[in-house]
């Protein structure tokens, strides 16, 4: 079924400039416009869309993302285009595969690698060593702003991170519409790039993100995102943040990504930069 671009948020529409290049709105939260660092969320989200018009171009596209991993080498500009090259690697009956990189001023900002999947019958089903949360539900929770799609409604569970000095967020996150399941998984993946620094930071309370960009240094280095049940994105899904380990100027964390009725729907993982920033550098940081 192909996917009605007029229908989808603006952010995931893209247009086509040039064979396989496909260019962006640009859509900055606060802190990126202070920093002028393309958010990462945003990269993987228009990523996925890219390849899948890339796709489209040939025809109707049956297969939705299985994976997607990007190296996140350099900060993105807002002030310059950001287009996205689709490079085809392979396409067969159940699966296929693509490279998207994101490039300015003739340099390499990001590559990401996207596996493809066609939906086929169970062979076999489990969820193995992993638990849905006990966080309470959406509606006891008061709504908060945060780093999820645009327009999407996101509510950091109480008693999680720096509330309880773990290192965990619980997130609640859903948008007012569904969309086809390439679209939701890129409006997911825009909401998986923003908390688990925070999470890494929550036990040490000498700092707070609200360091971050000014005495300490931080950014996502590489991050890594596998879907696996399907969701609809105007359904609530439980983000279960881990900041598992710390340490030599770096931070690894996981999640666990919930649909409210106990399916494990994704997961993610990111290595991060941590570290104290040069008191020479005077300013936001950029460099990585």
């Amino acid at each position: 079924m192909a996917i009605d671009r007029d229908e989808l948020p603006s952010q995931l529409q893209l247009h086509q400039v040039g064979e396989h290049g496909w260019e962006a709105e640009p859509e900055p939260h606060a802190d990126d416009i202070a920093r002028n660092v393309v958010f990462g969320g945003q990269i993987l989200a228009q990523m996925i869309m890219a390849a899948h018009w890339d796709r489209e171009v040939a025809g109707p596209q049956t297969k939705d993302v299985k994976s997607i991993h990007a190296i996140f080498a350099r900060a993105g500009d807002y002030r310059a285009p950001i287009v996205y090259e689709v490079e085809r690697m392979h396409d067969g009956r159940t699966m296929g595969s693509d490279s998207v990189s994101f490039s300015q001023g003739g340099r390499v900002m990001a590559r990401g690698l996207i596996l493809w999947s066609n939906d086929e019958p169970d062979l076999i089903r489990h969820t193995l060593g992993v638990e849905m949360p006990d966080a309470p539900r959406p509606v006891t929770v008061p709504p908060e702003s945060g780093l999820v799609f645009p327009g999407a409604t996101a509510l950091v569970v109480e008693g999680t991170a720096i509330d309880a000095h773990e290192a965990r967020v619980n997130l609640w996150t859903r948008f007012g519409e569904t969309f086809h399941p390439v679209a939701n998984q890129a409006i997911l993946s825009w909401a998986t790039d923003g908390y688990l620094i925070g999470a890494a930071l929550a036990p040490h309370a000498e700092y707070s993100e609200a360091d971050a960009h000014r005495t300490i240094s931080t950014g996502v280095l590489s991050h890594t995102v596998n879907f696996h049940d399907r969701f609809e994105a105007n359904d609530w899904l439980l983000l279960a943040h881990e900041g598992i380990w710390a340490g030599r100027g770096r931070s690894y964390g996981r999640c666990n990504v919930w649909a409210e009725d106990g399916r494990l729907v994704a997961t993610y993982t990111q290595d991060s930069m941590v570290r104290a920033m040069p008191a020479a550098s005077g300013g936001p940081d950029r460099a990585m």
